[in-house]
């Protein structure tokens, strides 16, 4: 590309030289691209630029915040705004997943909009419930776009999920059928209650979407899912978070 106008969000940064940094920007136009620029570029903002370069590294130039956008429910401009507080520390994880799992220069408009539309959220007022319902739903159109969305009506056999069953979610393969069940599922499966789900669950979570009901189900399968496509390694914003956690 040559001096190619882009617009989007910086997932990463890191110091470069005296005065540029290396960015990682989610662009509308082309996903993922990394380039260098002159440093100073806000986070959690649109941003418009100018992008050269044939190799994976472009050069960024011009790099200033795009004009501001139109709410179209209420016709009024988006203002810019700060995400402070746990928000703040969300925003941080939805980055990371985005730069740690998206791959380079594979246009994600759906994506990209998901994006721009949960930074709108994070800089409201929300309830922890809310919250992580936005981090949940954010994470179900990742996993969507990257060819990993998971049925819940049916067992890796291709039967369908029977309520009074248990299975056992592994990511490569599925639900997996683990044996018939009853309200004393914790005692009797203590070393694999984090990836066990019963069928009732399943059933609800495949009826009713992301909700606050189903909302402790879909975190603890969204979690698993996430730690294997990141290969276990740990999250630097998820430890910030829980250090944050631990010292309030």
């Amino acid at each position: 590309m040559r001096n190619e106008a882009l617009v989007g969000y910086l997932l990463h940064q890191r110091p470069y030289q005296e005065k540029r940094a290396l960015y990682s920007l989610f662009s509308k136009e082309h996903g993922v691209i990394h380039g260098v620029g002159k440093k100073g570029a806000p986070l959690f903002e649109p941003l418009q630029l100018f992008a050269t370069g044939k190799k994976e590294l472009k050069t960024f130039s011009q790099i200033n915040l795009a004009p501001l956008a139109y709410d179209i429910s209420s016709e009024q401009p988006i203002s810019y705004a700060q995400i402070s507080g746990q928000q703040q520390y969300a925003a941080l994880y939805l980055n990371e997943i985005l730069w740690k799992l998206l791959p380079i220069e594979d246009p994600m408009p759906v994506l990209w909009q998901y994006y721009q539309d949960s930074l709108l959220t994070l800089k409201q007022p929300l309830t922890p419930q809310q919250l992580r319902l936005c981090l949940r739903q954010f994470e179900q159109q990742l996993f969507k776009q990257l060819g990993f969305g998971v049925s819940l009506t049916h067992d890796s056999s291709l039967i369908n999920i029977a309520p009074d069953n248990a299975y056992r979610f592994l990511p490569d393969v599925g639900l997996v059928l683990v044996s018939q069940i009853d309200n004393q599922l914790p005692e009797q499966l203590p070393a694999m209650v984090q990836t066990v789900f019963k069928g009732s669950e399943l059933i609800a979570m495949a009826e009713l979407g992301i909700t606050e009901v189903t909302l402790s189900n879909w975190s603890r399968l969204y979690r698993l899912l996430m730690d294997h496509l990141l290969d276990y390694q740990p999250l630097q914003s998820r430890l910030l978070w829980q250090q944050q956690q631990r010292y309030q």
